[in-house]
């Protein structure tokens, strides 16, 4: 009989570490997503939450490279953009949008960094019966997630996106990517109210940070849109923000942020290498 794997829970010497970083951290669902993931695949492994402000983000990145038995690094806001100096070599996605929310440790002790916000966005999108091939998209946000999400929605064949952030450089930075891969068809304002898109949308998305916060004003105004207008929304705490609620309310359909990270934890498993163990030559859960 082969050896049995060490119990998941119990942490030892031999455990492998994985991290996600943000600020704020507490609203970060990958801790419980990829810890079930690690009891159920018996692998030993533990991902934990590291709260690290901007300033700190070299200091802790260069400590954790050194860690020889950290194996992942997952990234929230603010630090998907300003990772990516750390990293040794960017994967497709990330490299296209200028953004990473996943790195891991190749055998050679070197770093690739890669984003599945965008095609966890748009599978989740799918999954909830809305193609956005042909479609005009309202995007607000080119941060981190934004220009990931922007980037995967034009890979999928969305006709044009009108995309909205108040950071200019920021703004001119991502219209720059996106207009050398899909020239003509990407369109940048400062607003989030949508400016003169807000008739022709057919999909709406939050991008922004802005509705983590009770106190937060919404991103735009889903009475601005089309009542066949999807309003989608990437933030996963709350579950419904005060946007998607407005737009429920307005009867408008909606597609919640757990969509998209749900979507992206078969990505995950593909990128980490997190299949069930082999044993005697076949696949065992």
């Amino acid at each position: 009989m082969a050896d049995a794997l060490p119990a998941p829970s119990a942490i030892s010497g031999t455990t492998r570490l994985y991290v996600v970083l943000g600020d704020p951290v507490a609203q970060v669902r990958a801790p419980g997503l990829l810890n079930d993931l690690f009891a159920r695949t018996a692998r030993d492994a533990v991902l934990v939450p590291v709260h690290v402000d901007p300033d700190g983000l070299g200091e802790v990145m260069r400590g954790l490279r050194r860690m020889r038995n950290l194996d992942g690094i997952l990234v929230t806001v603010p630090h998907k953009i300003e990772v990516c100096r750390y990293a040794d070599r960017l994967g497709p996605a990330a490299d296209l949008a200028g953004s990473a929310n996943a790195l891991r440790r190749n055998p050679d002790g070197t770093w690739l960094a890669d984003n599945f916000d965008g095609a966890g966005f748009v599978h989740g999108l799918r999954a909830n019966g809305h193609d956005p091939a042909g479609t005009t998209v309202a995007l607000a946000g080119a941060g981190g997630a934004g220009r990931a999400v922007a980037a995967a929605l034009l890979s999928a064949g969305a006709a044009r996106l009108w995309l909205y952030d108040p950071d200019s450089a920021r703004r001119t930075d991502v219209l720059a990517r996106l207009d050398a891969r899909w020239p003509g068809r990407v369109r940048a304002g400062v607003e989030g109210d949508l400016g003169d898109a807000g008739d022709r949308v057919d999909i709406a998305v939050n991008a922004t940070p802005l509705g983590m916060s009770p106190d937060d004003r919404l991103p735009f105004d889903p009475a601005r849109l089309p009542p066949t207008c999807v309003v989608a929304d990437i933030i996963m705490k709350p579950a419904e923000t005060a946007l998607l609620k407005a737009a429920r309310d307005g009867g408008r359909p909606v597609v919640h942020g757990r969509h998209m990270l749900d979507s992206q934890m078969l990505l995950y498993e593909e990128f980490f290498a997190l299949h069930a163990p082999e044993r005697n030559g076949r696949w065992e859960p």
